[in-house]
């Protein structure tokens, strides 16, 4: 690590600390707040399998930490000079800020009015076009078969326009089809969040992106408490679309961590992937609700809730461990082989599952069961009961 990493790792941790502090205080407001905000999970259809109702404000509390902090910060830089922006330019860095704010604007009236798919997409695709009009696009891709990346501008605009749009959309919903337990959205998004930060303070040093990354980090610490098995509270379309989109605008900021994002996010992104693949392979909507993601087959596995949230978490580790050992070139051909590996896997995994595995093989104790949050984007319903503590 330079010097200029290790001068930078006092303002990181100072933004770590004070999102954290953020988020952990206003967390439990916001759950106070959730009757009067009409942000209410209750368990009123054959989707919804939580016994009883669940504020779904998290991610207003994580939105509110990260902007908050954020913008604090962002003036205090401009009077006291902390980190110069060198790698991210200023409406950038407003893009970051104003397309969070945005996307928790639009999750929210998701999780108030439960707005049809059609809409949410349309509000994943403006949040692209606030990306792109700040200046936030992917104009290359790492190359799996050589070290020079792939230029698109080559290819002209349109290419970059879809690259940018693609990888924001597609993060958003990966991060929406891993919301699926307590806490493993927070988990999985800080340990890719931190990754990304780690990255940023090697070669070439970026400390205004690793402090952005800390603030993410943060406001979802702070968070994650209240959201562990059993959770208190949820997270949210909010908070998905606030976590999806941060993440994509994070890996993209400053020297494009594309290729390491896609690693260390393997999890929720395979899993998206194959998940579309196998119902649209059986005609059915890509949206259309299962009982066929990752977290799922583990809990049918006998897992408990909290060993199948953990052992994701080591999975989304053992990836960033990766990604650092990797080039580019290497960590883009080893996410292609995870790709196909963990396709293989949910592959077996549901065949198990479908061969006489019923959902009463974990056990459940009535008389502390919280049944957790149930996601709703474009569709997708993730129904999944909680195990034992």
């Amino acid at each position: 690590m330079t010097r200029d990493a290790l001068d930078a790792l006092p303002l990181i941790l100072l933004a770590l600390v004070a999102s954290a502090a953020v988020s952990f205080v206003l967390t439990p407001l916001v759950i106070r707040l959730a009757p009067r905000l009409s942000a209410i999970d209750t368990p009123d259809d054959e989707r919804r399998v939580h016994e009883r109702p669940i504020p779904r404000t998290g991610g207003l509390a994580v939105a509110l930490a990260f902007v908050g902090v954020g913008l604090a910060g962002v003036l205090a830089n401009a009077v006291f000079e902390f980190v110069p922006l060198r790698a991210v330019r200023v409406p950038e860095l407003g893009g970051l800020f104003v397309g969070v704010s945005v996307g928790a604007l639009i999750g929210y009236m998701d999780d108030r009015l439960q707005l049809r798919a059609r809409w949410q997409f349309v509000g994943q695709f403006v949040l692209a076009a606030i990306a792109l009009l700040a200046g936030i696009s992917i104009d290359r891709l790492p190359n799996p078969l050589g070290d020079q990346a792939l230029a698109l501008g080559t290819l002209g605009d349109v290419a970059i326009v879809a690259a940018t749009t693609l990888w924001f959309v597609g993060m958003i919903n990966s991060v929406n089809f891993i919301d699926g337990l307590d806490g493993l959205l927070a988990g999985v998004a800080i340990i890719a969040v931190v990754a990304l930060g780690i990255n940023s303070l090697l070669a070439p040093v970026q400390p205004l992106v690793a402090a952005l990354c800390a603030l993410l980090a943060g406001a979802l610490l702070g968070f994650l408490p209240y959201n562990f098995h059993p959770a208190r509270v949820f997270i949210g379309t909010a908070g998905v679309f606030t976590v999806g989109y941060a993440l994509a605008a994070l890996s993209v900021l400053g020297t494009a961590k594309v290729a390491l994002a896609l690693l260390v996010l393997g999890v929720p992104i395979i899993d998206a992937f194959w998940i579309i693949i196998r119902r649209v392979s059986a005609g059915r909507s890509p949206f259309s609700a299962d009982r066929g993601h990752f977290h799922h087959r583990l809990l049918d596995l006998g897992l408990s809730h909290r060993q199948a949230v953990l052992l994701i978490y080591l999975l989304g580790l053992a990836l960033a461990l990766a990604g650092f050992l990797l080039s580019g070139r290497g960590q883009i051909s080893f996410f292609l082989l995870v790709v196909i590996g963990g396709g293989l896997l949910l592959f077996l995994l549901t065949r198990r599952a479908a061969g006489g595995l019923e959902r009463s093989s974990y056990p459940v104790e009535p008389e502390t069961e919280a049944l957790e949050d149930v996601r709703v984007l474009g569709g997708d319903a993730d129904q999944t009961r909680t195990g034992q503590a």
